[in-house]
């Protein structure tokens, strides 16, 4: 039988080592689904409509699993025009959303 480890010096050190991993969050704002032809057609210029519209929430995934939603706003400060999202919603990924 083998024994569990709980709140010891190495959990400690994992959960600290842990704290500095950086993850990588997808926003989606939306799909699109043209069609083939129309998808080959496309040039810089072109407008690929999204099943969106620009007022709606936003997910949040990581990888496949979403995690979150919000809404796109700008980031007031030193870079003008950089996108954030205020989160709204914050998925409860322990019962499974």
């Amino acid at each position: 039988m083998a024994e569990s480890i709980s709140d010891g010096p190495a959990e400690a050190l994992g959960a600290k080592l842990l704290d500095q991993v950086p993850i990588e969050i997808t926003v989606s704002v939306g799909k699109a689904r043209p069609l083939l032809r129309d998808l080959l057609r496309i040039d810089r210029g072109g407008v690929l409509p999204l099943d969106r519209r620009i007022d709606d929430p936003v997910e949040l995934y990581i990888g496949d699993r979403l995690i979150a939603r919000g809404e796109l706003q700008e980031v007031e400060g030193a870079q003008p025009g950089q996108i954030a999202v205020r989160l709204t919603e914050v998925i409860d990924t322990v019962k499974g959303g």
